[in-house]
């Protein structure tokens, strides 16, 4: 029997009847066939052809993407993405392309509440190192056009983030949903944007430790989670989150507030950094790191930061809870 062929296996993770997308087997097909079909990368010091199956809405398309070799101040060339984990985030990109788009207007807030926690470490008598856990559950007001400032609610009270009246330039790291509008939705032209912000403050010469690649993945997890963007904006991240070298899929993952899904991941100094999917509805739960070594900051297995979305909407005023709060 032809390769080409030969029946296709389920996905880890998911089943066919958890797929969102009645009457789309044949799109299916098509990806997980263009996946298993696709030659081998070629094995280089120097270079390697990451093949990406990266979904449109009827055919699938390999992407070569260069890496170049370890260096000075250049951490090792991660492997290339796992074509399970493209396989997911395109399925993942298909449903957020079809979500509605939030009805906002401009001096209005688009409201995120979150639950979860972060750690840190900090000294204590004797110069041995104690692990924290601060709450990270609150409510957040971003505003829509950048018109006014951030606030957020904890348990610790309601807070404005910036003093200057709004009149800070939006950026990747500090969005506004007219911003996330504005950027390309196209994952290529896409994630260069996010790369040359990564390479600028994480590549060779910088200090950094993590790389720029490691920092793309967090930036775009970052923009995905703090609001709801444009239905076209959040497919591109997710797309070009598939393009990033050392991508992996996690069969099971459970988010801050006890739900269990499937998750995309990427490891980066003993800790995995994932993003939770809901299995059915293929929506962002949210996002943790993960210990898989023993050390200061726990036992292998920690989450030492998990924080999962509960509730999206939009409110008139900053620090107004919004009469219709959609549960996440």
């Amino acid at each position: 029997m032809n390769p080409a062929d030969e029946p296709l296996g389920p996905l880890p993770g998911l089943s066919d009847a958890e797929l969102p997308f009645p009457g789309r087997a044949r799109l299916r097909e098509h990806l997980i066939r263009e996946a298993h079909s696709a030659p081998a990368p070629a094995r280089s010091r120097r270079r390697a052809a990451l093949l990406l199956a990266a979904g449109a809405a009827a055919c699938a398309v390999t992407l070569a993407v260069t890496l170049g070799a370890a260096g000075p101040g250049r951490p090792p060339a991660a492997a290339p993405p796992d074509p399970a984990a493209v396989r997911l985030l395109d399925r993942v990109a298909l449903t957020a392309q079809e979500a509605p788009a939030p009805a906002v207007r401009d001096g209005q807030f688009v409201y995120t509440r979150t639950t979860g926690h972060s750690t840190a470490l900090s000294e204590v008598p004797g110069g041995a190192m104690e692990a924290s856990r601060t709450d990270e559950s609150g409510e957040h007001w971003l505003s829509v056009d950048g018109s006014a400032d951030p606030v957020e609610r904890t348990a610790g009270g309601t807070r404005t983030l910036h003093s200057d009246g709004g009149n800070r330039a939006a950026t990747l790291n500090s969005p506004t949903y007219r911003f996330l509008e504005s950027l390309p939705t196209d994952p290529g032209r896409l994630l260069e944007l996010i790369y040359a912000d990564t390479r600028l403050n994480h590549g060779p010469g910088s200090g950094s430790t993590t790389g720029p690649d490691q920092e793309a993945f967090v930036a775009i997890g970052d923009l995905l989670r703090r609001m709801e963007a444009p239905p076209g904006v959040s497919a591109a991240l997710y797309r070009a989150a598939a393009r990033i070298p050392g991508v992996v899929l996690v069969p099971e993952a459970t988010d801050a507030a006890g739900r269990t899904g499937v998750a995309v991941a990427r490891v980066h100094g003993g800790e995995r950094t994932e993003w939770i999917f809901d299995r059915s509805s293929l929506r962002l739960l949210g996002e943790r790191t993960v210990l898989l070594e023993d050390g200061a900051w726990g036992k292998a297995g920690t989450a030492v930061t998990s924080v999962a979305v509960v509730g999206r909407g939009v409110s008139d005023r900053a620090g107004e809870t919004p009469a219709l709060v959609r549960p996440w």
